[in-house]
């Protein structure tokens, strides 16, 4: 239970936000309720305990502190501004645009300016919400005090989370999801005909799943690991293992079908199962294979510590064997194929293990087994980490520096909500304002924004249902409604990164109690809430789609291309690495791939949503994802074989593979160079495949030719994505030119 906690929330981080900020609250209440402060002080405690918790950031404890102390004067400045302007209502709503401004301009000094801004922003609304008179300022200054005291004790005495703890729980987290993954894939042996898609749809899951662990875990190596040379040496061990698992995925797949697989299956949902004989259910090589399965998960899924015995060893020595072609069983080339991935994936548990709990016992090594773990120190003893870092990009000026147009636009769209929120309620219109300013959050282009109103509004809806029945069952039970409340905020931000619409739907319910305890709940005030809502959405969008817009098509095509310098990078650099010559920093060019695709993904969110009505168009945009998606498994594993090349006897270097490498670059920069300006002149070349332009013979010794075949087969799989890539984007083609 505990490895599909992990698994389900790596690095513990939703969990751990929701106990936090639960206990800051609670903590808070005791306190307040001990001092015998009346109920809106209570909610006012409460909400300012929320706020103080959720808005820092930071991962270092120092920078938290500081962060922190500077966000109480900030907040006893807020509270008293919005105290004292709230009667006037002209000054007060231009100060509260004013204040919204600033809040989102902090943006652009990282996560202090964040905190500080999100701290003001709330504060202000905490004082509108609770109704706080001037005189009730010193009584409200206290309960302010006394909230971000108990922040600061659940962060840093209850519940203390450190970089380096943060870090040790994504990697149990990565182990876990791995296992999971590799529990599916033993599925897939025995899913029959009516199961098989299902299956199939879980093996795509689980691969994007450990996908996005590996992506965490790189995120955080820099705060939780102090050597350099671990962290490039945990990085190289995380993608090896992840790249070995996907492999072995497709390796199962093809043992399934009559032909192999495409890479594509594994990364377009709804791509169906490759057609052709299935695998036998129970001839020996198949029970064979269920068995190694089962031990690979093991040796994924459990620490040295925790293993006794020798069965793991012995079961570890069998599975490297197979690397050495050792006690291959007869059966097809496609499945012995699967147990060569079986013996590369257990390579990769064993550099792993290593990586992460040190020096092994290697009284039970096999031959096989010593080698592996040779080929392992050498590798270990080649990583160099690299001071020299690119120069970043210079961040656009004036009004296209993206927090600059973020402010303006919630500017105006808050003064829009300001003013037909006004006209809905008088006491109640600064709901539309929250909803405009939230929607902005964490977003970038109109149709982010579009989709985000939406599921807010959706949430809304559904929580003002749940609030009306909640206030109806609690009534005037102060301490009840506290306890619901708490439950309720939990499950907001455990469920935050998940769905927002949950979240939203968490926060209209608790709202509703909230009302309950200041005793103005009403149906009429959560049919306001719902309609404040809908009014904020409505301006957020407006305000986005006419002040300095960013259209979801000119981001999508900012992102795409940002993928397509980075795969060219990693492509050119891995080949060049093989063909012997220096690639450069093949682990970061893979990395920032991933985090380029990652935005990538998220950006096409708007596109890709159900309730699209443009529905070719958000079948091209899963297409096209799918095709990048599939590009950067090849690519990383380009880069995996180009970085053994120094140390490893069974690798060598081939100049020819730069030659083979020319016509992909071309096309990914074709491609990129279409996407930038569709009236450029690009077009993409075709011609004979990668492997028929090489001259056969002096590649493909007994020694080199697995993993020459492995080299050139993801070669020919980008270059058929690639290719792929054309067709939906609209990029012409012709024949290859020849190139000296």
């Amino acid at each position: 239970m505990w490895d599909r906690l992990a698994a389900s929330d790596p690095g513990l981080l939703r969990l751990t936000a929701g106990l936090r900020t639960v206990a800051a609250i609670a903590l808070a209440l005791a306190v307040l309720a001990a001092l015998r402060v009346p109920v809106p002080q209570l909610v006012a405690g409460a909400m300012a305990a929320m706020v103080a918790t959720f808005a820092v950031r930071e991962k270092q404890r120092g920078p938290q502190a500081v962060t922190l102390a500077l966000g109480l004067p900030v907040a006893l400045a807020s509270v008293s501004l919005g105290t004292l302007l709230n009667q006037r209502v002209v000054v007060g709503d231009l100060f509260f645009v004013v204040l919204i401004f600033c809040a989102v301009y902090g943006r652009r000094f990282g996560d202090r300016g964040t905190a500080l801004g999100l701290i003001g922003f709330q504060i202000y609304f905490l004082s509108l919400f609770v109704g706080a008179a001037p005189s009730a300022l010193p009584a409200l200054y206290g309960v302010i005090c006394v909230a971000f005291a108990c922040s600061a004790a659940a962060r840093f005495a209850l519940l203390p989370q450190t970089p380096a703890g943060t870090l040790d729980r994504l990697r149990r987290a990565f182990r876990a999801r791995l296992a999971q993954l590799l529990a599916t894939q033993a599925e897939l042996l025995d899913a029959g005909p009516e199961d098989a898609e299902k299956v199939l749809e879980d093996l795509r899951e689980g691969t994007a799943r450990l996908h996005e662990a590996a992506l965490m875990i790189q995120g955080r190596l820099e705060d939780g690991v102090l050597d350099p040379a671990v962290a490039r040496l945990l990085q190289r061990r995380i993608a090896d293992a992840e790249i070995a698992a996907e492999r072995l995925g497709l390796l199962l797949l093809t043992a399934r079908s009559a032909r192999r697989t495409d890479t594509l299956t594994l990364h377009l949902p709804g791509a169906p199962l490759p057609s052709g004989v299935e695998l036998p259910v129970r001839d020996e090589a198949a029970d064979a294979l269920r068995r190694d399965l089962g031990a690979l998960r093991l040796l994924m899924l459990r620490p040295a510590g925790e293993a006794s015995g020798t069965a793991l060893a012995q079961a570890r020595n069998r599975l490297l064997g197979y690397r050495e072609e050792e006690n291959l069983p007869a059966a097809s080339p496609a499945v012995q194929d699967v147990f060569r991935g079986l013996g590369e994936a257990a390579r990769a548990a064993l550099g792993l293990r290593v990586a992460l709990e040190g020096p092994q016992d290697e009284s039970d090594d096999t031959p096989a087994t010593a080698r592996s773990r040779e080929e392992l120190e050498a590798e270990d003893a080649a990583i160099e980490v690299s001071e020299e870092r690119e120069p970043e990009e210079p961040e656009p000026a004036g009004l296209q520096r993206p927090t600059t147009r973020a402010a303006l636009q919630v500017a105006v769209g808050s003064s829009l909500a300001i003013a037909g929120g006004e006209l809905l309620s008088s006491q109640r219109w600064y709901w539309a304002v929250l909803t405009c300013w939230i929607v902005f959050l964490n977003t970038a282009s109109t149709g982010e924004i579009l989709v985000k109103g939406y599921r807010r509004l959706l949430g809304t809806v559904l929580g003002v249902v749940a609030g009306i029945g909640l206030a109806g069952l609690v009534g005037h039970h102060t301490w009840t409604a506290f306890a619901l409340v708490l439950v309720f905020i939990f499950a907001m931000f455990y469920t935050a990164p998940l769905s927002y619409t949950l979240m939203s739907f968490f926060v209209t319910a608790m709202l509703g109690l909230l009302y309950t305890l200041l005793n103005t709940y009403s149906m009429s005030v959560l049919v306001l809430r719902i309609e404040e809502t809908a009014l904020g959405a409505a301006c957020g969008v407006i305000a986005a789609a006419v002040v300095l817009p960013i259209h979801t098509d000119r981001r999508t095509n900012d992102l795409l291309v940002a993928v397509l310098d980075r795969l060219a990078e990693v492509t050119r650099g891995a080949v060049d690495q093989l063909s012997g010559g220096a690639g450069g920093d093949l682990v970061e060019q893979a990395r920032e791939l991933d985090q380029a695709l990652a935005d990538l993904r998220a950006a096409t969110q708007p596109l890709t949503h159900p309730i699209t009505p443009l529905r070719s168009r958000r079948d091209t945009a899963r297409y096209v994802v799918a095709l990048l998606e599939t590009c950067a498994y090849h690519g990383r594993s380009l880069a995996a074989t180009a970085e053994l090349l120094p140390t490893h006897p069974s690798i060598a270097a081939d100049p020819r593979l730069r030659g083979a490498c020319a016509r992909i670059v071309h096309n990914i920069e074709a491609i990129a160079a279409h996407v930038r300006d569709p009236r450029a002149d690009a077009g993409i070349e075709t011609g004979p495949s990668i492997a028929s332009m090489l001259e056969p013979g002096t590649l493909r010794t007994p020694r080199y030719g697995r993993v020459t075949d492995r080299v050139l087969r993801h070669l020919q799989r980008l270059d058929e994505a690639v290719s792929g890539l054309a067709r939906p984007l609209g990029v012409a083609g012709g024949p290859a030119q020849p190139r000296g």
